[in-house]
């Protein structure tokens, strides 16, 4: 099998490159392109069977390559490299049915679940064409829950199409629910879905713009039950805050504002505390994150969210277990990648300022320089390998 990468930024494809199980599902070929016009040629000359794109590229968008893909009746699998910023563009990905869609930065439980379930996919329908209803049913999932992020998000939405979703009331609760870092929440997230419908109590959605929050709602004064069960049936910490009761569905983008400034002020309650899982273990998965994702935006306060410990105790722990503090640590990262990129590529010293999560080229360059004593431009111009003379 092959699988090809449509990615203008070339760490993204990196990271997806490295992180991918690809031997384990058996692609032996990996292609690459850095815009959609180079992935149409790639897709006509050597037909993969999986692509992971980006929705934004040069030249050639990756809905275009999509609606192209469509055009042609491609028969693989397609997955979108998206950001957070990019929903006005999912319901077109939906319309020309898209596998799936993974979020920015990649992250390797995710990535590799989603790729597992691409080939799977695949190879069901090439050897027994029975694998309709499965793709229906994921597609009404994806549907279903990329709704009920587009409505927390404040984009315009219908009562009626979300109300088929949820049990038959005047009011409704919401609860929004945080997942630890490294633990996958989907598989929690469908069997608390699938026990909510069953017992028409409500429904579990997962939210697109960051699948490790959880947005329930339940029907009045009914959440202690799940909370029960929440706390018999899952074997990982969660954290949740509760909402007041909505009268109406159209509340639901204040109620998700309040929801999400609570989480983020702390104001929280616990299932399974964090004393149940070994904090020298957490520390190593938070400098296993800063090493992957140091080219992004990444704060105490992020951390905090993302592995539950308070930014206080990340900072003096980070500083223990690596020797630096964290804002050192990722200039280290992010210098040493430059140094490599300024020797073994020939792009440009803006490009890899951006690369590295830099919108200043001046800063970039004035900080490279008061860490390695010269200029990215004099850094290599002296180290880079001199051409062959004939």
């Amino acid at each position: 099998m092959k699988a090809l990468i449509a990615d203008d930024e070339i760490n993204v494809r990196e990271v997806m490159r490295y992180l991918g199980h690809w031997q384990k599902h058996g692609i032996t070929k990996i292609l690459e392109a850095s815009n959609g016009e180079e992935a149409k040629k790639l897709i006509e000359n050597e037909s993969p069977e999986l692509i992971f794109t980006d929705i934004k590229m040069p030249k050639m968008s990756g809905l275009e390559v999509l609606e192209w893909l469509d055009a042609i009746s491609y028969s693989g699998k397609v997955i979108f490299i998206t950001g957070y910023d990019d929903y006005s563009f999912m319901r077109k990905a939906i319309k020309y049915r898209s596998f799936d869609y993974l979020l920015k930065p990649i992250e390797e439980d995710p990535f590799n679940i989603t790729l597992s379930e691409a080939v799977e996919s695949w190879k069901n329908e090439v050897e027994s064409r029975i694998h309709k209803n499965t793709i229906d049913k994921n597609f009404k999932k994806l549907h279903m829950n990329h709704l009920i992020t587009a409505a927390c998000m404040g984009e315009a939405f219908e009562s009626n199409d979300i109300l088929p979703y949820l049990p038959t009331a005047d009011q409704y609760e919401m609860t929004l629910i945080s997942f630890y870092q490294m633990h996958h929440p989907e598989p929690y997230i469908e069997e608390l879905s699938n026990k909510l419908v069953e017992r028409e109590l409500g429904n579990a959605f997962s939210l697109q713009n960051d699948r490790n929050f959880c947005l329930i709602i339940t029907l009045p004064d009914e959440w202690l039950t799940v909370e029960e069960w929440i706390h018999h049936q899952f074997d990982i910490p969660v954290r949740f805050v509760n909402g007041k009761p909505l009268t109406s569905l159209k509340e639901m983008p204040h109620a998700f504002r309040s929801l999400q400034n609570a989480m983020n002020n702390h104001h929280y309650r616990a299932i399974h505390r964090l004393d149940d899982l070994d904090g020298t273990r957490r520390m190593k998965d938070i400098v296993s994150y800063v090493k992957t994702y140091y080219t992004e935006d990444i704060s105490l306060e992020k951390l905090s969210n993302l592995f539950f410990f308070s930014r206080e105790h990340i900072s003096r722990k980070f500083k223990q277990e690596t020797g630096m503090p964290l804002s050192k640590y990722i200039t280290k990262l992010r210098t040493d990648q430059a140094k490599n990129w300024l020797i073994e590529t020939e792009e440009t010293i803006y490009s890899i300022s951006l690369m590295l999560g830099y919108q200043d080229e001046k800063y970039f360059s004035k900080l490279f320089k008061k860490i390695v004593g010269q200029t990215p431009f004099e850094f290599r111009n002296k180290n880079k390998p001199k051409a062959a003379s004939r």
